[in-house]
């Protein structure tokens, strides 16, 4: 299900006991290392700990230096997370795997913006950090996913807590690779482990004795250390090996018939049974902890003491078709392979990422998408709603859309309610848990409070938000300093941020704002649905503005350089029959009269408030080339950069525009050729689906042109 060509940048920490290296590894290190080399993202992945030794297991190591690691004064735990931060600052890793160490989590949550995974290789309710029940049930909440050594170790976390939690949690056991061959066996009986009555060395000490008493031709190892008070085993064919580095061991194993784990402990899980059984070993276990997880062919000892524990051994030795049984069924059937399981860790991290969490990978998405649709407006900017040719674009490219339309929400909720912009917050947030978006858009708001952006993030942390604004951004208009100041209350806290002008224009008033990209006003085929250039209009020139959406009507005392360019204009067009709205008291259109007015002109003129600024352009532009008009544009636009001379007519000067105006009304050939050639080409390059998916595409991080 994960996409071959991911790449997710990986932090894997270690308790800064336990010890990196080929002379000293022990479970957590050895679990990290198998998994890391046979994972699809070990060139992204490294490795944290602290050691002073340099055999590193691993080329991808890095060393978290510590100072203080036996003071009574400096917490050694604090100091070591607070290196790791600093080692890793401006490394953007996305997901930080801590093992071992849940008290890791809390020192690191603040400080670092990433997913977390936690894995337990004891039983959480002796570790710091997760021994109540209030700290699991806040690692349940606030980590990504917990994966557990056995489900022994499950079941110990989820001691009184609520089973339903579960979904969030996954076992993931110890691994090993099959062996290509049973080797040559010795008789030898092999104790691996720490040398000390918690792991049944006592037990194995007085059963073994009696062993090599009585069967001559065997001999028997211990491999390990202990440095507190242990038993020792005082017997000519026993010995001791000390501590082996771990491809020793399983050396070693190769090469024994009978290996013992009888642990006292409650093991969360038991390397060696794992090992021993794989590498052909008849091994003997304790029913203790994790350890009836590790392998199906194996002797469970009734009962824990040494006569039990000789009675098994000696079982082995005289009943050589049992012995050989169990060994072979060991070594054809591992339990827990280290290809197998890598794969399911690789899964679970790629869904942690949003590009790649279940919807990603279906490429269907569930979309929130809000903006104003209008209902205090009776739906009358239905045809120049870019949130509403969003929606349907969406839709047609298969995804799923939810749509708010946040200022109707707050106005038909103003008389219910005495803070009715609290209410649509806590609105925002019970849709986002009930819906579960993957991405969120949204379009000129100031409604959505920051805390409830927080809130929904932590509901759903692969979620990806975007931002959108087609209003100008423009050194010359003092609207656009309203607009940036818009622009900017989520600019940063967004993932992407779209905008129709070119983003460089921005960039020169407010650098601070990151993730920008430019989109180009859509066009869609049920909304731009006539030909123009097929009809007979009776009218030559059209242009239609207004002084907001919000008002339908005139404002009378409103002067802007629009109302200066076209009475400039029309005193140039004599014979030129122009059918221009919200000018000269003429009030603005709306919805179907926009229509109706629209398709009984022959040409259009594209003008927008403020200087010609590059690539913008008002959203009716897609009214007039997506209809069929022939549109005439200001060539400081820049839009020649999308449509050529037999597409649309760029003008340099008002004389200019009026000279063109006139020449195309003398020749309806050419015009209607020049106007179908725009709208096709508008059409190919801006249609609703392929903005969409441009929108979405750029939203994910993924590589992606406009045109």
């Amino acid at each position: 299900m994960t996409s071959i060509n991911q790449k997710i940048k990986i932090a894997t920490i270690l308790p800064y006991k336990e010890n990196y290296t080929y002379s000293n590894a022990q479970a957590a290190a050895i679990w990290v290392c198998d998994f890391f080399k046979h994972s699809k993202f070990k060139r992204d992945n490294f490795i944290f700990g602290n050691t002073k030794n340099k055999d590193y297991l691993t080329k991808n190591y890095i060393n978290i230096p510590i100072q203080h690691k036996k003071s009574k004064f400096v917490s050694t735990t604090k100091e070591y997370c607070q290196n790791f931060i600093k080692k890793i600052k401006d490394k953007n890793f996305e997901i930080i795997e801590i093992h071992n160490r849940p008290q890791i989590f809390n020192f690191l949550k603040k400080a670092i913006k990433s997913k977390f995974i936690l894995y337990f290789h004891n039983d959480p309710l002796s570790m710091k950090g997760s021994k109540s029940s209030s700290e699991r049930l806040f690692l349940l909440n606030n980590i990504d996913k917990i994966i557990f050594v056995s489900q022994w170790t499950q079941k110990r976390f989820f001691n009184d807590l609520d089973k339903k939690l579960i979904d969030k949690t996954k076992v993931i056991y110890p691994s090993i690779h099959k062996s290509k061959k049973i080797y040559k066996k010795n008789n030898n009986i092999v104790f691996v482990g720490k040398l000390n009555k918690s792991k049944g060395y006592d037990i194995y000490k007085d059963a073994i004795i009696k062993i090599l008493d009585e069967y001559k031709s065997w001999k028997a190892y211990s491999i390990g250390d202990e440095d507190r008070d242990r038993p020792y085993i005082n017997h000519n064919r026993h010995f001791e090996l000390g501590f082996l580095e771990h491809r020793k061991v399983l050396n070693f194993l190769d090469k024994s018939e009978i290996a013992v784990v009888p642990s006292r402990w409650e093991e969360p899980f038991g390397r060696t049974a794992l090992e021993s059984s794989s590498r052909a070993c008849a091994t003997i276990i304790s029913n203790r902890g994790g350890l009836p997880e590790t392998t199906d062919y194996s002797i469970i000892l009734k009962s824990l003491n040494s006569d039990t524990l000789y009675r098994s051994i000696k079982k082995l030795i005289t009943n050589q078709k049992l012995r050989k049984d169990l060994q072979l069924k060991g070594f054809n059937k591992v339990k827990h392979t280290i290809k197998t399981n890598t794969k399911i860790i690789d899964e679970i991290r790629s869904k942690l990422i949003h590009n790649f969490n279940l919807h990603f990978i279906k490429k269907k998405l569930r979309i929130i998408n809000l903006y104003n649709t209008g209902q205090k407006l009776n739906h009358r900017i239905y045809n120049i709603s870019i949130g509403k040719k969003f929606t349907n674009g969406l839709i047609r490219n298969g995804h799923d859309v939810l749509e708010i339309s946040d200022r109707d929400f707050i106005r038909q909720n103003r008389f219910l309610t005495l803070n009715s912009n609290q209410k649509f917050q806590d609105y925002l947030v019970e849709t986002f848990k009930n819906y579960n978006p993957d991405l969120f858009i949204f379009g000129h708001t100031k409604n959505i409070d920051v805390n409830s952006i927080q809130m929904i993030r932590e509901l759903n942390k692969n979620l990806v938000i975007s931002q959108w604004n087609e209003d100008p951004i423009m050194p010359s208009l003092d609207y656009s300093k309203k607009n940036l100041k818009n622009i900017s209350i989520y600019s940063n806290i967004v993932d992407h941020n779209f905008i129709t002008t070119d983003p460089e224009i921005l960039k020169k008033q407010n650098s601070k704002i990151k993730n920008v990209s430019f989109f180009f006003i859509p066009v869609d085929k049920n909304i731009e649905c006539f030909n123009v250039f097929n009809l007979n209009p009776s009218m030559d020139l059209f242009y239609a503005m207004s002084h907001g959406v919000n008002r339908a009507s005139l404002k009378t005392d409103k002067i802007d350089n629009r109302i200066v360019f076209l009475n400039k204009l029309t005193e140039k067009l004599k014979g030129i029959n122009c059918d221009f709205y919200g000018f000269k008291n003429k009030e603005p259109i709306w919805g179907n009269n926009f229509y109706q007015a629209l398709v009984n002109s022959k040409m259009g003129l594209n003008l927008s408030r403020g200087l010609p600024t590059k690539y913008y352009s008002s959203n009716r532009i897609a009214s007039l080339i997506g209809n069929g008009l022939l549109t005439f544009i200001d060539k400081k636009t820049q839009l020649g950069d999308f449509f050529n001379d037999k597409e649309i007519i760029l003008y340099d000067n008002i004389s200019d525009l009026s000279d063109k105006i006139k020449f195309y009304k003398r020749n309806p050939k050419l015009r209607v050729n020049i106007a179908k050639n725009g709208k096709n080409k508008y059409f190919k390059l801006f249609n609703e689906l392929k903005i969409t998916k441009y929108l979405v595409d750029k939203s994910l991080g993924n590589n992606s042109k406009l045109f």
